[in-house]
């Protein structure tokens, strides 16, 4: 049932493999290590149909790679992996060490046959046996309190108030008052009824038993003064009102912009845009961060024995790292990715990845645990927020200018995350570098959208104006009103702008939710009819969780609403409203990690200067405070 399983080192070198049919399996490893391993991630990686899963050994530097159809639910590939795993290293460690190493000789097809045949027996049994619930005394939130989850140095507890005490001698009271009732055999409702007035007066502080209250009268609500009056509509649809309801009537046509050509801002986003500055304002100071480290490192063994022996022995490497000995840091970093904005599904697999990558690996002198599994996961997120692929926008215009053709991009998103806003900044920014852009209106849902991106244009062509550049008007407007098919806008906006020579077509369209089916294939409809060069998706900072569910369904929803055989999905991510979170930059990490597509642009404001570049290293540090 297997397609592959190999064993090669971290360098490269194969030293075991298992093929099952002809298939040439060259390609999904490479993408696997490419997508997968480089990336320090987990869990099952699809490809061309095939289903990969990896195990690392950081002892010996080796991997241990399974792949099998994806069509098949296969139980039993985590043990397989781990047995193999085991059975390998036992069986040629001495092969393996580096004084010694020797890649020659590894005789293993009969144990792995074994080791399958084993795995396969024991999933058709698990398959068998009927599943059943944990309770909630084996689950692990049974075991929290509230008290364990307040942090204090020093490890004090905080003592009970006398309110808290009280409400306890009360509910101890109540029961053991009710308890000889209900085991009764009369049940005697008048009892209990007693008993639970007497804690409520003890609880309010009343003194005696009567404990009625005299119930006073609500005084009358004062009339109500008489509010707006209802428009009256006449049988043809008309109001006698009408021509008062025209605010636009004594409006000239054109209206001044408030900015002109001599502005602050302008030339101050020529060229590249500036990279993003994070400030942390969080308090967790460096003197915390050494007592965690060393309530992490200190084992259990050691906190027995007590000596300073036992104490410089946990401190340093005299032993492999395992799981269980990075657990706990493990637990406090997932908590604190989570409080910081990162969804939690990604805080599991970032954790989990770490928790791999690290497992059987020596610590160095004076290393400890906490330190070492902060700093992988440190690297790991500048990873992952670092471009995989080359992203220079001013590069791509200017050779789409070259081929005599404009440059396409398309924005789509949920509603409310500013895109039309975030649009007239890039928009700015472009003309600052010299391009002419045309702004194809194809949100015709939204009231008012139109005239927002017209307002952006009359501001755009106030801070660059015609006379600066030939008599050339820098910003342009496509619109055909409300009602109509964006696809179809688009189009004629592209070819307008191919026929009167404009550089860059901005598309901005509908806001639209993720699981709206009619509007998604719409939005994929838009991309496929159009084919944009750069299909940008626009999240707000602000989400958590919810970034996870958007991205994916709406990658999802380009992908199966499109006929193409490899449809155009999201490219890169423009991150808004950066400037409302402080250091909860969790959101930018859910969101590339979901992908694996680079944010691109970063809306940190309100004017049309406040666009960064991400900066990694800074949101990772602002993250990890």
């Amino acid at each position: 049932m297997l397609d592959l399983f190999t064993i090669f080192t971290k360098g490269g070198i194969v030293l075991w493999c298992f093929r099952g049919t002809n298939q040439l399996f060259a390609p999904p490893v490479n993408a696997l290590i490419r997508s997968v391993i480089l990336q320090e991630r987990s869990g099952v990686y699809d490809h061309d149909g095939l289903s990969l899963q990896y195990k690392l050994d950081n002892e010996f530097e080796l991997v241990f790679v399974v792949a099998f159809q994806k069509i098949l639910q296969l139980s039993y590939i985590d043990k397989f992996l781990s047995d193999v795993h085991l059975e390998f290293r036992d069986k040629y460690k001495n092969d393996l060490r580096a004084e010694n190493r020797n890649y020659t000789n590894f005789e293993f097809q009969a144990d792995f046959s074994r080791i399958l045949a084993a795995a396969e027996k024991w999933g058709k049994k698990q398959a068998t046996l009927p599943k059943q619930m944990r309770s909630y005394e084996d689950s692990h939130k049974s075991k929290k309190t509230v008290a364990s989850m307040i942090e204090r140095r020093g490890g004090e507890e905080k003592p009970a108030t006398k309110k808290s005490v009280k409400i306890v001698e009360a509910k101890r009271e109540e029961q053991e008052n009710i308890a000889p009732v209900a085991n009764g055999s009369g049940g005697n409702e008048d009892l209990i009824m007693e008993n639970r007035k007497k804690m409520m007066e003890k609880l309010s502080g009343k003194k005696g038993g009567g404990g009625k209250v005299d119930k006073q009268k609500s005084p009358k609500s004062p009339p109500q003064k008489s509010g707006k009056q209802m428009r009256v509509w006449e049988l043809d649809g008309k109001s006698k009102d009408l021509p008062n309801l025209d605010r636009c009537k004594d409006r000239p046509e054109d209206i001044k912009s408030d900015f002109s050509s001599t502005d602050k801002m302008i030339g101050s986003m020529k060229g590249g845009i500036q990279d993003l500055e994070v400030e942390s304002d969080n308090d967790y100071s460096e003197e915390e961060e050494d007592d965690d480290d060393d309530e992490a490192t200190v084992t259990p063994a050691a906190k027995k024995s007590g000596g300073m022996f036992s104490l410089f022995k946990g401190l340093v490497g005299s032993k492999n790292l395992s799981r269980e000995d990075m657990q706990p840091a493990l637990d406090k970093l997932k908590d604190h990715l989570i409080s910081k904005n990162v969804a939690t599904d990604i805080s599991h697999k970032l954790c989990e990845s770490v928790a791999v990558k690290l497992e059987g690996k020596v610590l160095g002198t004076f290393d400890t645990i906490a330190a070492t599994v902060k700093n992988t996961l440190t690297e790991a997120l500048v990873q992952i927020l670092s471009p995989k692929r080359r992203v220079d926008i001013l590069r791509d215009c200017m050779e789409a200018k070259k081929n005599k053709r404009p440059y396409v991009m398309s924005f789509c998103g949920v509603n409310g995350v500013g895109k039309s806003t975030n649009l007239a900044k890039i928009c700015f920014w472009l003309i600052e570098n010299n391009f002419n852009v045309l702004i194809a209106a194809c949100d015709t849902f939204r009231a008012g959208a139109v005239e927002q991106l017209r307002t952006h244009m009359r501001h755009l062509n106030a801070l660059h104006p015609p006379e600066k550049h030939g008599g050339r008007s820098m910003v342009q407007l496509y619109e055909k009103g409300y009602g109509k098919d964006a696809a179809g806008i688009a189009m004629e906006a592209i070819r307008h702008a191919n026929d009167t020579g404009v550089d860059i077509v901005l598309i901005d369209t509908a806001g639209r939710m993720q699981d709206n089916e009619p509007l998604m294939r719409a939005l994929a409809k838009l991309i496929k009819v159009n084919e944009p060069d750069l299909v940008l998706f626009v999240g707000e900072a602000l989400v958590g969780n919810e970034a996870v569910d958007q991205l994916v369904k709406f990658n999802q929803a380009l992908a199966d609403y499109s006929s193409n055989e490899n449809p155009h999905i999201i490219d890169g991510i423009v991150l808004t409203k950066f400037d409302t979170i402080d250091d909860k930059v969790g959101a930018a990490i859910s969101m590339t990690y979901i992908t694996g597509q680079p944010i691109v642009f970063v809306g940190t404001g309100q004017t049309y200067t406040d666009l960064k570049k991400l900066n990694a290293k800074a949101v990772v540090h602002a993250l990890m405070k």
